[in-house]
């Protein structure tokens, strides 16, 4: 196997297709592994120049990485390749006791023996920018900082009130920190001593600068690199430069099939319009109570969702099943201990797991950050390839799923804020 240009370590299942898209859209040949892989299925991927492992740190507290993070990042540098990157979702939503980015970089740091960890979260393509340290966010055509956007703002779980990215993650750790702002990045690099390296992204221009930074100069010393898939999309213009990587390849439409199944525990209004749009257009709902599927008693309610989604199946129709209808049905208040939300997305694996088998499926969705990172689990998938990138919504691209119980299933993950209203029309026709 020749010496991979990148590893990384995704936060939740959804931004790590993210990655995927990214890498695997422009050229590098990418496989995301759901657990660490033994030798047989590491095998099946040598030509592969990216790899990836899906975890779920987003939604995890610090003590959790302490263990669990720490052995990622030692399996991860032993694939010895030019950079690993913890990435993290592109609105950098997370706080102190959950999805704590600062004890992230605090673990990688240790494991890669890194004194500076290069930061990225700006990426144009999914409408991501960072100016002078402040993060924007666009939503329904218009761009708002991070502490005013509509929805991170009032996230269920971790609410952006910070739009300074560097303020931020000084809640949540005490490592010294530093900024190229996107005026001075086309400049020459001077260096520096700080613990992080914020590196702003705004356009095409302070992109490129920002990937010739990171490749041509912070990778001698820095191999450990943390942000969204801003990081690829900088990289790809420093590999093409450098003539690492070769032209895009043509993804061909994966084509219509009769019917597909979502499982949604998003509470995110673009996930709400994205339901009501399908329920329109030839879809048929199940409500779900997240209660009951988070509950000690859940087996019946999986039962009850299971069966009534088969029947809407058996009868030719596509189905969605979901936990809300935007946050105005948010029952999150409700639950009763911290793991509840991941039940719930536990729940919904086993439920689309029954459905693929039962209905025989090719094709279905999990909607949502969070519940992709525990439903997929469920589902019996080892690993994921790109079928066909959404150049129209990247973020959330149609996969091939290789394991024992799914080996070639198709599936997309997509994160709340992703996609336009028509996205599960879209995935059911196969074509962007």
């Amino acid at each position: 196997m020749t010496k991979p240009l990148i590893s990384y370590y995704g936060d939740d299942f959804t931004g790590s297709t993210d990655v995927m898209e990214a890498l695997a859209s422009n050229g590098v040949e990418t496989v995301l592994f759901l657990e660490k892989p033994d030798d047989a299925l590491l095998s099946r991927f040598a030509t592969a120049r990216a790899f990836g492992l899906a975890g779920t740190s987003r939604s995890e507290m610090p003590e959790w990485m302490d263990t669990h993070l720490r052995d990622a990042f030692e399996w991860l540098k032993t694939l010895d390749a030019e950079l690993c990157h913890y990435k993290v979702c592109s609105t950098f939503d997370s706080a102190p006791g959950i999805g704590n980015i600062g004890r992230a970089i605090e673990l990688g740091r240790a494991v890669f023996g890194e004194t500076t960890v290069p930061l990225i979260v700006g990426a144009p393509q999914i409408r991501r920018y960072t100016a002078f340290g402040q993060l924007f966010a666009a939503y329904q055509g218009r761009n708002y900082r991070i502490d005013r956007h509509p929805v991170m703002s009032r996230h269920p779980v971790t609410p952006m009130d910070e739009a300074d990215i560097l303020r931020h993650l000084a809640r949540q750790t005490d490592l010294s920190s530093a900024l190229i702002d996107n005026v001075s990045i086309s400049g020459a690099f001077g260096g520096t001593n700080a613990g992080i390296l914020l590196l702003d992204v705004l356009d095409a221009a302070t992109q490129a600068a920002a990937g010739n930074i990171l490749w041509n100069e912070l990778r001698r010393e820095s191999r450990f690199v943390c942000g969204s898939s801003g990081v690829e999309y900088a990289l790809i213009h420093a590999w093409s430069a450098a003539g690492v990587i070769g032209e895009r390849p043509r993804f061909d439409d994966a084509g219509p099939v009769d019917r597909i199944a979502v499982v949604s525990g998003s509470v995110s209004p673009t996930t709400e319009r994205q339901i009501r749009h399908a329920l329109d257009n030839g879809f048929d709902g199940v409500a779900l109570d997240p209660l009951a599927l988070s509950g000690d008693e859940s087996g019946s309610a999986i039962t009850h969702a299971t069966d009534a989604a088969l029947n809407i199946l058996s009868s030719g129709k596509s189905v969605v099943l979901y936990t809300a209808l935007g946050p105005s049905a948010d029952r999150g208040g409700e639950l009763t201990s911290s793991g509840s939300r991941h039940r719930i997305g536990q729940a919904l694996g086993r439920i689309q797991r029954e459905l693929v088998a039962k209905a025989g499926l090719s094709r279905a969705v999990v909607a949502g950050g969070d519940t992709s990172s525990h439903a997929l689990g469920e589902m019996g998938i080892s690993a994921l390839t790109l079928k066909m990138p959404l150049p129209q919504t990247p973020g959330s691209p149609l996969c091939i799923a290789h394991g024992n119980h799914a080996d070639g299933l198709e599936i997309a993950l997509k994160g709340g804020q992703v996609g336009g209203d028509d996205y599960f029309s879209m995935i059911r026709a196969g074509r962007p």
